[in-house]
């Protein structure tokens, strides 16, 4: 009989199960969630050659990023990744409707060459990690759960992550308090920050496609915006990252390897702000 261990990625808002994710597990997530076999899921390999060029797209606008308030953040081990939930007052202009923020989260892999951890590739090259910020559509639905079903209703920044030498200021306020909740349902909170400061600099160069949650339940429900500029964080910082989370005491398992494979981009198109040329 085949035990399984669910956790959930989005937020308190809907307490969805899925199966552990680690890469052996991922191809039984249909078993399980029917919509983790769709035809428009994420994430997907950007091939730069294939994408069009859509001169409509302006550059996203994050609102109120900076404007964080005294008020701390929660962030939360959900025993796949580490969740900073954002204020609502935090959103994103430059789409065809007003997003909320939800809530911020990390994928990674485990630090070995060549091995990845962003769930993006572009051009079949993953990075070593990958920030997601998620939205809903708060001009046509009150809240995340009823949000999180429909084809419009979320919006997620994915913004890619390098290794370098470089220290990246902004994701010390995450990194540095990672070890507060090494252990699954662990819960910690974090001085407040300028979230924008995560972000690349340049926010009109992306790709733009509809997609998925890249965990179970997997709704159809995101449009992807996926930086052209990666971000670069130290060899320390991603160490930070690698080594301060836990599954669990009992099996010593390091929470690591939490990015899902790329998927395939069947009918859709990817679409990009900028000309390649």
């Amino acid at each position: 009989m085949l035990h399984v261990c669910f956790v959930i990625v989005l937020s308190g808002a809907a307490e969805h199960r899925r199966p552990q994710s680690r890469i052996a597990g991922q191809s039984e997530w249909s078993e399980y969630f029917p919509d983790c076999g769709g035809s428009s899921q994420s994430p997907v390999d950007v091939i730069t050659t294939q994408t069009k060029y859509d001169p409509s797209l302006v550059p996203v606008t994050p609102l109120g990023y900076s404007q964080h308030g005294n008020q701390p953040f929660s962030m939360h081990n959900n025993g796949h990744t580490v969740i900073v939930e954002l204020p609502e007052w935090m959103g994103l202009g430059g789409l065809p409707w007003f997003f909320t923020a939800v809530q911020l989260h990390l994928h990674w892999g485990n630090g070995g060459p060549g091995r990845g951890g962003s769930e993006h590739t572009i051009n079949g090259r993953s990075s070593d990690a990958e920030l997601h910020v998620v939205h809903y559509n708060a001009e046509l639905y009150p809240n995340m759960s009823a949000a999180m079903t429909q084809r419009d209703g979320l919006a997620v920044l994915g913004i890619l992550i390098e290794t370098g030498d470089e220290t990246n200021p902004g994701f010390n306020n995450i990194l540095n308090y990672m070890s507060r909740i090494r252990h699954a349902d662990q819960r910690a909170f974090i001085p407040a920050f300028d979230v924008q400061s995560l972000l690349p600099k340049d926010l009109g160069r992306y790709y733009r496609y509809n997609g998925s949650l890249t965990t179970p339940p997997c709704y159809q429900s995101v449009i992807w915006t996926m930086f052209h500029e990666r971000v670069q964080i130290s060899k320390a910082q991603m160490e930070m990252m690698l080594y301060s989370s836990k599954i669990q005491e009992a099996d010593r398992m390091l929470l690591q390897d939490n990015f899902r494979i790329t998927q395939p981009l069947n009918h859709r198109v990817i679409f990009a702000s900028f000309s390649a040329g």
